[in-house]
């Protein structure tokens, strides 16, 4: 039988078993996305936002409820990912809000904290969507409140009731968005969290659950090709750690605690937020940084690597994996300052050539098959040497993550432009004017997005009506930027039909981007055909390089 309160150590036993069986069926949920292409990924952004904190979690010697509050938040904060993560993030975040000041959760505190995480939920979303998972959220949410006003009401009362109410609004959603009902599913996002709170809800009853995590992987640098002797190694130790700040450090202080790391050490990296702080410092005397950082709060990951000694190790390794290791790490070097920097999401090695010629500073990769997280973001941020850094994450799924670095970030300006596609990023970055200010350039290139429509080849990875078609597992499906505009069974013939789709009499440019699956002599045989069908139509063909979408193709 459950207890009529919940302790920390209950409470963290709580979340790691709703991110357990979260993660037994993220599978599950991203084949409820409503789109049936490849890279449906749902459950996958949902689990790896949850289980960034869980892992920090996992990580914890010692539970209070206010370092578990802590940790579940800021950990879900910077491992967020896509809007599902995001928003699942936010959740988490106005909860532990509620329970932050707590020894012990009683019925009217869990009611209240739920309400915080609806609250903060819904404010992170710009347009809020009922049929979603804050909708699913906040009937959770507010069946738990009716039923705190009511006399006597026990805990595991109030959250087995809640349960059963948020899936009865799930099951809902369908009716809610008409998507959802022509596809057939429920809302993806809102199944992912009744899974959260099932999982949750087990551990509360005492059932048996593997709250087996793994623990935190070293945020140190990867592996490279070292030709140092170990006279070259002026500072020996790589020192990381967490510090479960007291209270917000100011930024004024955080250049103070960098200035001293720089005056013991290199390779500094100090990532500050409302709750905690995460430093990386190469130092010959890491209990001095250790002392420094304690007078900030408590420390939590600490890791210290003696590097001398993983030189001489490194000596041994087989070469070829360190240098496949190194060939996919980005060069690490520090940037000159300048005033304007870009940060861009590439899907592709030929996409990334384009976006490094135009000017970018700095790639992420990732896009349609791996959204990135928040933390890749403020990593990127923390790389660009600039004032003011612009990202363009050419993804209605990432464009909620790097809202929220903007939002992390305080010693430089972000300006986020809402690109939704490659070919939007690409015409973003063209209409950049270093005669303008940061806001007039922000304003054109909001107005350049506008004018590109983008259509997107790729196959469907299961039976499914949509939009009006029937469409049947490999089929090859040409999708816009509102709708799948052409199914079929030929991937030039889609591409050319869902091109003719998005022609109007203005069209000036074809842009065509031919994904790895696709050879050059096919690519410009298409962009061949192409402009023999719209003479008056300027068709240029790149090589994209881009996985599961054969081409990505915009009309200007």
């Amino acid at each position: 039988m459950g207890k009529s309160t919940i302790n920390a150590e209950l409470c963290a036993k709580m979340f790691l078993a709703g991110a357990k069986n979260l993660e037994a069926n993220k599978e599950w949920i991203n084949e409820l996305n409503v789109f049936p292409v490849p890279d449906g990924d749902t459950g996958t952004n949902m689990t790896l936002t949850i289980m960034s904190a869980a892992k920090e979690v996992a990580g914890l010697e010692s539970v209070n409820m206010e370092t578990l509050a802590r940790t579940i938040s800021s950990g879900s904060l910077r491992g967020a990912r896509g809007n599902s993560g995001v928003i699942l993030s936010q959740l988490l975040r106005g909860f532990t809000k509620g329970i932050h000041d707590t020894e012990e959760i009683d019925v009217i505190t869990i009611t209240e904290a739920f309400q915080k995480a609806v609250a903060t939920a819904y404010k992170a979303v710009m347009k809020p969507k009922e049929g979603t998972i804050l909708t699913v959220a906040k009937g959770f949410a507010d069946k738990a409140t009716e039923l705190a006003l009511t006399e006597n009401v026990e805990m595991e009362e109030l959250l087995e009731t809640s349960l059963k109410y948020a899936e009865e609004v799930l099951a809902k959603t369908p009716e809610m968005l008409p998507v959802l009902k022509e596809a057939g599913v429920v809302d993806s996002g809102g199944q992912g969290l009744v899974q959260v709170l099932k999982g949750a809800f087990d551990a509360y009853l005492g059932k048996e659950v593997d709250y087996t995590i793994e623990k935190p992987e070293s945020t140190g640098e990867p592996a490279q090709a070292d030709t140092r002797t170990e006279a070259d190694i002026k500072f020996g130790y790589c020192t990381e750690f967490i510090i479960m700040t007291r209270k917000p450090m100011p930024q004024e202080e955080e250049q103070k605690f960098k200035a001293f790391l720089e005056s013991i050490g290199d390779s500094i990296v100090v990532v500050a937020d409302e709750e905690i702080v995460k430093v990386h410092v190469h130092t010959n005397d890491p209990g001095v940084a250790i002392t420094r950082a304690l007078t900030y709060g408590e420390l939590s990951r600490m890791k210290i690597d003696n590097m001398r000694e993983e030189h001489r190790e490194k000596l041994i390794r087989d070469a070829e994996k360190v240098a496949a290791a190194q060939a996919a790490e980005q060069p690490k070097k520090t940037m000159p300052h300048k005033e304007v920097g870009f940060i861009s999401v590439s899907i592709g090695d030929g996409i990334g050539e384009i976006f490094k010629g135009l000017g970018v500073d700095y790639l992420i990769e990732g896009g349609q098959t791996m959204n990135p997280s928040t933390e890749d973001m403020l990593n990127a941020i923390a790389e660009v040497n600039a004032d003011t850094i612009f990202i363009f994450p050419n993804n209605k799924n990432i464009i909620l993550a790097a809202n929220q670095a903007q939002a992390l970030t305080e010693d430089k300006k972000i300006i986020v432009i809402p690109t939704k596609t490659v070919p939007q990023g690409i015409s973003a970055i063209i209409s950049f004017d270093a005669a303008k200010t940061p806001e007039e350039n922000e304003e054109a290139m909001k107005e350049a997005i506008s004018l590109v429509k983008t259509g997107q080849v790729t196959y469907a990875v299961r039976d499914t009506h949509i939009d009006d078609k029937e469409i049947k597992e490999g089929n090859i499906m040409g999708i816009g930027d509102h709708s799948i505009l052409a199914v079929g069974e030929d991937i030039a013939e889609i591409t050319k039909e869902t091109i003719g789709l998005m022609i109007d009499e203005d069209s000036e440019l074809i842009s065509v981007y031919y994904g790895e699956d696709i050879t050059e002599e096919d690519a410009h045989a298409l962009g061949d055909e192409l402009q023999e069908q719209y003479p008056d139509c300027e068709v240029e063909v790149y090589e994209g390089g881009q996985p599961i979408y054969y081409y990505v193709v915009s009309v200007e």
